[in-house]
């Protein structure tokens, strides 16, 4: 694999998890109250509980994209 092949697949990688990341915050937004009815089922949890779990969780999925697709193909623009 070349470096254009390694920025490439990098750029394509954060774009999906972008996407990834925006319909899962627009189905939040959206479904909101289907999607608490359907987990208080299954596991019991507040509103707050809910609201806090998955503010958390794209909290560290962006920190995953940051860090595993946005910095590497960075160093690999700035490199060459």
């Amino acid at each position: 694999m070349n470096i254009e092949t390694a920025r490439s697949f990098l750029l394509w990688c954060l774009g999906i998890n972008y996407g990834v990341l925006m319909l899962w915050f627009i189905a939040f937004t959206v479904a909101h109250d289907s999607l608490y009815r359907l987990h208080a089922r299954w596991f019991g949890i507040s509103v707050e509980q809910f609201d806090g779990a998955h503010y958390i969780a794209m909290a560290i999925y962006k920190i995953g994209i940051l860090l595993l697709n946005l910095t590497p193909y960075l160093a690999l623009r700035m490199g060459a």
